[in-house]
Parts: C-alpha cells; sequence; structure tokens
C-alpha cells in the first residue's frame, strides 16, 4: 500500500501520467475473453492484486506475493493525501445521487478536501467528448472512475491521453461503499478472501451468477497452470501486450 500511495504522489507532483488498476479474480478471467481490457490491464503503470484468489493462486504457482491492495482502501487512502497535501480529485460514475452522497461523505471526513469535478457515470458515447473536456479543464490531480467493465476500459482506452489527469484509478463500485449504499463485508471476511460472498449475500439476484461463472474458471485456469508447471511446461504466451514502461506491486 505504502509503495502503490507514493507512486500516486510522485505523479500528482510531477503531473506524469500513471494509471493504476487493481486486480481481482472477475478481471482476471473476464480478460481472456475481452482484449480491450486485457490491453488496458497489461498496458497499465501499476498492477496491483485486489482480491484474494489471485494472491492464493500466485502463491499456489510459487510467485512472490506479500499481501493485496485493494482498491477501496487504496482510495481511501489517495483521498486523505489529497486532503494533506491540497491535491484535487475528480469522481466520474455511478448514479447521480450515490456520486453526490459519496462527495459528501468524503467532505465530511475531510473538510479541507476541495474536489476538481463530480461527473455521474449515465452519458452517452456523444457526450464522451464533452465529458472529457470537463476532465481536462477541471486541472484535477486524479481521476477515480466508477464505472463498470468494460465501459471503463473503453473509455480509457479513446481518451486516455486527452484527459491530461496525472493519476488515473478505476475504482469499481467504491463509490457505491463511501456512499454507505453498499456495505462491505467485516475485516474477517475480507482476510478470509470472502468479500465475494458477502456480495452475494447483499444482492443475490444480481451476483450469484456472476462469481459462480468467474470463480469456476479461475479454478480451472488455476488448475491447468499447476498441472503445466508441475510437468515444466511453460507457461501460455499472453495474448495481450506487455507493458511498455510498467511499474508493478502488489
Amino acid at each position: 500500500m505504502a509503495d502503490t500511495i507514493e507512486l500516486a504522489r510522485q505523479a500528482m507532483h510531477s503531473q506524469q501520467r500513471v494509471q493504476h488498476v487493481a486486480l481481482n479474480v472477475a478481471k482476471f478471467v473476464n480478460m481472456r475473453f475481452d482484449p480491450v481490457l486485457a490491453a488496458d490491464v497489461a498496458n497499465s503503470d501499476v498492477i496491483s492484486i485486489d482480491g484474494m484468489g489471485i494472491v492464493w493462486g500466485a502463491r499456489a504457482l510459487g510467485l512472490p506475493v506479500k499481501t493485496r491492495v485493494t482498491g477501496i482502501d487504496l482510495l481511501n487512502e489517495l483521498l486523505t493525501v489529497c486532503a494533506k497535501e491540497g491535491f484535487k480529485p475528480y469522481f466520474l460514475g455511478a448514479k447521480p445521487d450515490v456520486l453526490q452522497q459519496a462527495a459528501r461523505h468524503v467532505r465530511d471526513k475531510h473538510p479541507s478536501i476541495t474536489f476538481a469535478g463530480l461527473r455521474d457515470g449515465y452519458f452517452t458515447r456523444e457526450q464522451e467528448a464533452d465529458v472529457v473536456r470537463e476532465i481536462r479543464s477541471s486541472c484535477a490531480d486524479c481521476l477515480f472512475i466508477g464505472m463498470p467493465t468494460p465501459r471503463k476500459e473503453r473509455f480509457l482506452g479513446s481518451h486516455r491521453d486527452a484527459l491530461s489527469v496525472p493519476f488515473i484509478m478505476g475504482v469499481g463500485g467504491s463509490f457505491d461503499i463511501l456512499a454507505g449504499a453498499v456495505r462491505r463485508a467485516p475485516v474477517r471476511l475480507q482476510h478470509l478472501g470472502l468479500e465475494w460472498l458477502y456480495r452475494v449475500y447483499q444482492e443475490p439476484g444480481r451476483m450469484w451468477w456472476r462469481y459462480a461463472k468467474t470463480n469456476t474458471l479461475f479454478a480451472g485456469v488455476l488448475a491447468q497452470a499447476i498441472v503445466r508447471q508441475s510437468l515444466g511446461i511453460a507457461p501460455r504466451a499472453s495474448s495481450s501486450p506487455p507493458p511498455e514502461t510498467g511499474r508493478i506491486g502488489g
């Protein structure tokens, strides 16, 4: 976490763009079927592990993973940095009422913080150019995007260079958590890697099939990788391009 925060601080101080992505099981599985998503992850500057499934899978393969950096925890830490050092965040995504409530809760916690801007995620493709202009003219130091995959990746793929924001980070459903619309799993469940089960408990109609599908596919991919490793077979080459100048952590 400390390393990731420092990379974000350096980016905002130097005004040189750094894009962060948090990798969990669902995103890992979807990357295998979505080349735009795969390229977005591969070309990000900082890749953090957000999800115990990835941690366990990496350790099973002997990869040196120490810990995870969850998106919501990183967001909260960076908002604290913004409040202390005068950086201006921009929130993009979520429903209008959720977005405003999230911003209110952030201001309650950090009275000194100044938002560069707030924009909900309900805009059309034809309106994207206006959204990009709003973000660019806001002089934001960091952009937190709460839009679903793969919409977020397609938006960044089209407009990343035009946004002119030093630190960019996708935050998934974190605005809902900040707003109090969705509760995080208890700490014990987080440590056990069962946050996904708590999400199913809260939203069974929407989440049970998603997690059943992605967890099963991930288990199959991991089992195949373990078998290949035990047989001394080289890992399959990635179908997505490697990052040109990647700083990978987490």
